[in-house]
């Protein structure tokens, strides 16, 4: 049984949110397959995140930064046709079997009951557009699970409420491109992509994640 270490013990579980009610699912699912792909290729995480049964996927992270940033890509990846519920943990994981693999342990539930957080927000109509929830195991201190929390909620809800043009414009800076190069490929005016960034909460997003990133 091997352990994976406590710095690289950041386990994130989730699964897609109306997936099943999308008229093409083939081509949702491929999509999905496309999307973890590019998080591998861009984060190489320690254990790359893949598809298990269904719609769900987990994988483990060097650092809750990336995780936390990893979540925000993978869900503007599959917006708007479909959404994805994550949970991220923070605490040790036991590898009980490699192929396939299985994992146990305290930061691999803490993932379970992060993403169990998420899905009970979306039973609360205040806080139904929150797709990501953090919780760190009990006997594994990690970064504060409330402040965690309190960003990842900010986050998500202002995400869920962007256009698809907006989610453009927020993936387009996220990739470092200039707003004048955004507005030319959207067709927009460049004072457009900055009115979108002040007025939408999208410099937010992006102040947020950079601060984030560092955790």
């Amino acid at each position: 049984m091997d352990e994976v270490k406590t710095e690289a013990s950041v386990t994130v579980i989730g699964d897609l949110v109306g997936s099943r009610r999308s008229v093409d699912r083939a081509a949702a699912h491929a999509r999905f397959e496309q999307a973890i792909e590019a998080i591998n290729t861009t984060y190489a995480p320690p254990v790359p995140l893949r598809i298990t049964v269904g719609d769900e996927f987990q994988g483990i992270f060097a650092g809750l930064g990336d995780a936390i940033t990893a979540t925000l890509r993978l869900r503007m990846a599959l917006l708007p046709d479909v959404d994805v519920r994550q949970g991220i943990g923070w605490g040790r994981v036991l590898v009980l079997a490699e192929d396939p693999r299985v994992e146990d342990g305290p930061g691999w539930w803490a993932a379970r009951a992060a993403i169990e957080m998420a899905e009970g927000y979306e039973r609360k109509a205040a806080l139904r557009a929150v797709r990501t929830a953090y919780v760190a195991a009990d006997d594994e201190p990690g970064p504060d699970q409330a402040l965690v929390n309190a960003a990842l909620m900010s986050r998500d809800q202002i995400v869920s409420g962007l256009s698809e043009r907006s989610m453009s414009v927020l993936d387009g800076l996220m990739r470092g491109k200039r707003q004048q190069d955004i507005a030319d490929d959207l067709g927009i005016s460049p004072s457009a992509v900055s009115q979108r960034v002040r007025a939408e909460g999208i410099g937010v997003v992006l102040t947020a994640d950079e601060l984030l990133r560092h955790l």
